[in-house]
């Protein structure tokens, strides 16, 4: 018996340096990932150390590692402990909730204005708050609580409207812009009828702050992220696969329906905890996902640097507002100003290339 006969022909040539440029892109592809999120995670942690030192006074880095494993070191135990490593902390998860919330929208929905600022879900967390701030004189935790409780509610009720014959993704953001704009109405009409003290009050609310940061405020979202990031970045593969279309991602095993439902409701309660406790931070859920495409390059998994680049927008639009201008500015009002010019980009690229991150 001739064993050569069996043998199988080598693949030719071309072949070979195909698969070989193939795994040379994921490898490619890899680097930059990690470099990427390397990068940004260092310069997370840069700017943090810089909004811990600066202020009215400056702390020594060793002063503020002391202050944080829990020596009392006169005046920095206070103004860093009670006042900026709370800020911080504040800044650091509130932009990490907003950049995951919004990267899981704009993949789920294979578009990048499927932003929660875009879609309605904030302003249910801002009319349940003015309502909370206007028609009920109530203030604090109270107000948070019932701005979770509105954008869980706003994001329900917006999946249901836009479920009926099958999850469809341009109905879904078609419907969230619409009552986005119904709910923006409510907002300006209640303002118009409120006392001079609670449109104050209520606007310092609607412009997304960390001026009111305190321990109290970053529990509940800090345990929020502590269950939810988890269960999210152990399905950040499938997610990145849903981009694919959902034929294609239930074909390489994906399990579509169940994926959805996790980072829906992941997303939603991220938002949700995160507006609660800062305020609707303006386009810092719209930016991080868009930023993140461009930095990491095609076919990347989004959801860490999303998660880093969001932290990064919240940190430093608080430095720019507290110190880089004249005057103190809250943090929503630098990333309104960054986020409006970047929005009429993206319409501007997504008409011309499609709508997929």
């Amino acid at each position: 018996m001739d064993t050569a006969a069996q043998r199988p022909a080598p693949a030719p040539a071309s072949a070979r340096a195909g698969v070989a440029a193939v795994i040379a892109g994921r490898r490619a592809r890899r680097r930059r990932h990690a470099t990427a999120s390397i990068v940004l995670a260092v310069a997370v942690f840069v700017l943090a150390a810089v909004a811990l030192m600066f202020g009215d006074t400056f702390y020594t880095p060793s002063e503020i590692v002391r202050v944080i494993l829990g020596e009392t070191v006169p005046g920095a135990s206070f103004t860093v402990g009670e006042l900026r490593l709370p800020r911080t902390a504040l800044a650091i998860l509130a932009g990490v909730a907003f950049g995951i919330a919004g990267v899981s929208f704009q993949t789920l929905l294979r578009n990048p204005l499927a932003s929660p600022d875009i879609i309605g879900i904030t302003e249910g967390a801002s009319v349940a708050a003015v309502i909370g701030i206007i028609v009920l004189s109530l203030d604090g935790p109270v107000v948070s609580a019932m701005a979770l409780a509105g954008a869980l509610i706003t994001a329900l009720a917006i999946y249901l409207l836009s479920n009926k014959g099958g999850f469809a993704g341009t109905r879904l953001i078609l419907i969230g812009i619409g009552v986005a704009a119904m709910l923006q109405s409510v907002i300006s009409y209640l303002l118009s009828r409120a006392a001079q003290w609670d449109i104050q009050t209520a606007m310092q609310w609607m412009t997304g702050s960390l001026n009111n940061a305190s321990w109290e405020r970053v529990t509940p979202l800090a345990l929020a992220s502590l269950v939810l990031l988890p269960l999210m970045f152990s399905q950040a593969r499938s997610l990145g696969m849903l981009r694919l279309g959902d034929d294609s991602a239930a074909g390489l095993g994906v399990r579509v329906t169940g994926t959805r439902m996790l980072f829906i409701v992941g997303a939603v309660a991220l938002l949700a905890f995160a507006t609660a406790a800062t305020g609707p931070i303006a386009f810092v859920a719209f930016m991080a996902g868009p930023i993140a495409a461009r930095i990491t390059g095609p076919g990347a998994n989004l959801l860490l640097p999303s998660a880093l680049i969001g932290a990064l927008l919240v940190l430093g639009g608080d430095l720019i507002g507290q110190f880089l201008l004249p005057g103190r500015y809250p943090v929503g009002v630098i990333t309104g100003i960054l986020g409006a010019p970047y929005l009429i980009y993206l319409l501007i690229r997504t008409n011309r290339q499609g709508a997929s991150l």
